[in-house]
């Protein structure tokens, strides 16, 4: 009889890696550019302003072409949680399941995700050109828009049937997931954002404190 399914769900962009994807992209564009995006980001992630508000403008200032998705990948890996891989097998060791959600790329992140051996990647699809220039991105998709992590869990617990979900992310779009799961755990070792840090049930500063708080 198969073991019952517990997930744990976890951000990528500053919390499995070091770096936030989009604003990576803008870096490609130059410093200007990059400075505006990082503006943007900053201000969605501390929830001083909708996600909704800047997902479709950043990439219409960046237009990232395919070739530049891949350079994020290959960056995303590059600058992996240092203790990632062995939180993820002490996770695994424990029954957990681990899955990425994301407000990030789904074609950026499955590179990293596939170096951690993680399967699902729940997150934002880029369309592009057959010239690889930039075509759009998944307008539909949840996590575009603020509530869409808490709204991709309620789909995921309805899918897979979990017995326990946690969390762990650095962002106020993950802190919303709180209602939703066992346990939400804020993150905090590249960037602490004060309103996380005030209202995660527990708030770690590298993954290798994780598997120890997993219920």
């Amino acid at each position: 009889m198969a073991l019952p399914l517990k997930l744990l769900i976890l951000d990528c962009d500053s919390t499995l890696s070091a770096i936030e994807g989009v604003d990576e992209l803008a870096r490609l564009r130059g410093s200007e550019v990059f400075a505006r995006v990082e503006a943007m980001t900053h201000q969605a992630m501390d929830g001083r302003i909708s996600v909704e508000a800047v997902f479709g403008e950043r990439l219409r200032i960046i237009q990232p072409t395919r070739a530049d998705v891949a350079e994020i990948g290959r960056r995303y890996i590059e600058t992996v949680e240092p203790a990632a891989v062995s939180a993820l097998a002490a996770a695994r060791s424990a029954g957990w399941t681990p899955l990425i959600l994301s407000g990030g790329f789904r074609p950026a992140i499955r590179p990293l995700a596939e170096y951690l051996g993680i399967e699902r990647v729940e997150a934002v699809d880029l369309f592009f050109q057959p010239s690889g220039d930039y075509a759009g991105f998944d307008e539909s998709y949840p996590t575009t828009r603020s509530g869409g992590k808490p709204e991709r869990i309620r789909a995921l617990r309805s899918e897979l049937g979990p017995e326990r979900i946690v969390m762990v992310g650095d962002g106020v779009s993950d802190l919303e997931t709180a209602p939703e799961v066992d346990l939400f755990i804020g993150f905090g070792r590249y960037l602490k954002r004060a309103k996380v840090k005030a209202e995660a049930a527990a708030f770690v500063e590298t993954l290798a404190e994780v598997p120890a708080l997993l219920p």
